[in-house]
């Protein structure tokens, strides 16, 4: 099974996907978790920065992992589109370009869970942008495509609270 979660920025979606793996349940999983900073030190531009061929790369990332079955990801494409539609450095044309490629992606996950951000605070690890604004827009542009893309979407789930209530969440959805 490939299972994605997407939200913003420091909802907790790595956290969670550490925890998983150390599960019976995921045993038989693979696991990936960002490379912000490997990408960050390759001169790649992050978050309002990203440019169309950053974007491109962290689509990459993200459609390399679906190639693998049994993974678990932090990050889904729906992600990198969120990224990319918020980007201050690629113009409307190329931000058009890239959704309509990219979304023909989001049909390959077998579970896409959306990572909400209710009462999870921003941790700066240095990376991430820490702006509380930005985090939002991420968010809504999230939501919005997953509002607008669930036929696309195989099984949909939302997780919330501590990372042990997201848990008992996802294993319940996937009647683990």
């Amino acid at each position: 099974m490939k299972i994605g979660l997407c939200g913003t920025m420091s909802v907790g979606k790595t956290t969670l996907v550490n925890a998983l793996k150390e599960l019976p349940e995921f045993k038989d999983y693979i696991t990936r978790t960002e490379r912000s900073k490997e990408l960050m030190a390759m001169g790649i531009p992050l978050n309002t920065d990203s440019t169309f061929l950053g974007q491109t790369v962290f689509m990459a990332e993200r459609a390399s992992e679906l190639l693998i079955d049994n993974i678990i990801t932090d990050r889904t494409i729906i992600d990198v589109m969120s990224f990319a539609q918020a980007s201050k450095s690629m113009d409307w044309t190329d931000k058009e370009a890239f959704y309509a490629y990219a979304i023909r992606l989001i049909r390959e996950y077998d579970y896409i869970f959306y990572v909400s951000p209710e009462g999870v605070e921003i941790e700066d690890n240095g990376i991430r942008e820490t702006n509380a604004e930005y985090r939002d827009e991420i968010d809504v542009i999230i939501r919005h495509i997953l509002s607008q893309q669930k036929h696309r979407i195989k099984n949909y789930g939302v997780l919330e609270g501590s990372t042990e209530k997201r848990i008992e969440q996802m294993l319940e959805a996937l009647s683990l």
